[in-house]
């Protein structure tokens, strides 16, 4: 049995997230029945619950386990009782660096020392990385770096970023992440969720937004605040209606945008027009079910542009993170990216109209892409067993 370390946001929140895991678990369950996952969370229960049909051994971290989220007894165990450690997504950044609710660059770059001298090599695997602009984050990233044999990026920003900060840097691979691997659920139960939350009932189709909370961090240049940004929405989501009849369907990927998604749709003047799901009730693959099922998707956070991939409905991005920017350009989708800094209404609606017109092109033209992706995300787990032996 050989025993893997998976360090990534796992406290089941962001469906994005939960993806990632679960994509990455299915994937090495292809190819391999002798494998371990310890996989340190906030909510050991989740992760017993959607992914307890694999080997897994959640490590709490909470007080009572010792630990103050990143900084404890548990990420120092899952990081140096194990033989390979896996770090997903985009959690290597300096913004907080001695936060250890927010930060995680910080501690794992402590104990990856150690793991180099035990010879436990890590391995950043569907990872972005950034930003790491600070002097303390640039050695926290090279004490990291030192450790690491391999990285499989899903954005060349990242490949750009470690040639320019690691003087001996290891090997880089651009894949792509594997969330785009997400497969719905059952037409059966599908059928189910739609019936009970009154969905695609409108011939004219229905159109997918997704907002986020983190308005202040994406507005550079204060052109707009929380309040003008949920006027914004709100007032594309009725010019959509009124100017194509659709329906809108506002997803919500991230438990903490369930708010300011709620202040979005009350703000229309069709309520009935108007519905919103998201990931307080349902699962990623269920989302991603969802979102096969509207003509066109815009919206801010990187998963819903991804899940809209997987099943071939064409996006708009709102451009809230690079990663987002990067993923559109690896689809060949990167001409329908939309900066955050000076968004207006009329531009917004006019983006989402030309591709709910275009729409069958754009997933005709998308498909071949993604199903390419898609492999190179598979061909990611052959890689990492490489490392481990």
């Amino acid at each position: 049995m050989k025993t893997i370390t998976v360090l990534g946001n796992n406290s089941g929140r962001n469906a994005g997230d939960n993806a990632i895991l679960g994509n990455l678990l299915d994937d090495f369950a292809l190819k391999r029945d002798d494998l371990h996952f310890k996989i340190p969370t906030l909510n050991p229960a989740f992760l017993r619950r959607h992914f307890g049909h694999h080997r897994i051994q959640p490590m709490g971290l909470m007080p009572w386990n010792l630990a103050l989220k990143n900084f404890g007894l548990p990420l120092y165990r899952a990081m140096t009782q194990t033989d390979l450690v896996l770090i997903v997504d985009n959690i290597l950044f300096d913004r907080k660096f001695n936060n250890p609710f927010v930060n995680n660059l910080n501690m794992i770059s402590r104990i990856a020392p150690l793991c180099r001298r035990k010879g436990i090599p890590l391995v950043l695997y569907n990872c972005s990385i950034g930003p790491v602009e600070r002097e303390q984050g640039i050695r926290a990233l090279r004490r990291v770096m030192a450790a690491t044999p391999l990285v499989i990026t899903r954005d060349d920003q990242t490949s750009g970023l470690v040639d320019r900060l690691i003087p001996d840097p290891p090997r880089v691979v651009q894949h792509a992440d594997c969330a785009l691997n997400t497969e719905p659920p059952s037409a059966e139960r599908m059928a189910e969720i739609i019936r009970k939350e009154g969905l695609f009932t409108n011939s004219k189709g229905t159109i997918g937004l997704n907002v986020n909370a983190y308005i202040d961090d994406f507005n550079q240049t204060g052109s707009v605040d929380r309040a003008g940004f949920c006027r914004l929405i709100a007032a594309t989501a009725d010019r959509l209606i009124e100017q194509l009849g659709v329906d809108i369907l506002f997803v919500v990927s991230q438990i903490m945008d369930r708010a300011i998604t709620r202040e979005c749709a009350a703000q229309s003047r069709h309520p009935d027009r108007v519905k919103v799901v998201g990931n307080h009730d349902y699962t990623y693959q269920e989302l991603t079910g969802l979102l096969s099922r509207v003509a066109v998707h815009a919206g801010l956070r990187t998963h819903t542009l991804i899940f809209c991939a997987a099943v071939g409905t064409p996006m708009v991005n709102i451009n809230a993170y690079p990663k987002s920017a990067g993923f559109m350009n690896s689809i060949g989708m990167g001409d329908w990216t939309l900066a955050f800094d000076g968004l207006t209404e009329a531009r917004l609606t006019e983006t989402i109209v030309r591709a709910f017109e275009q729409r069958q092109a754009l997933s005709e033209q998308m498909k071949p892409v993604v199903a390419v992706e898609k492999e190179k995300a598979r061909a990611s787990i052959d890689m990492v067993l490489e490392v481990l032996g």
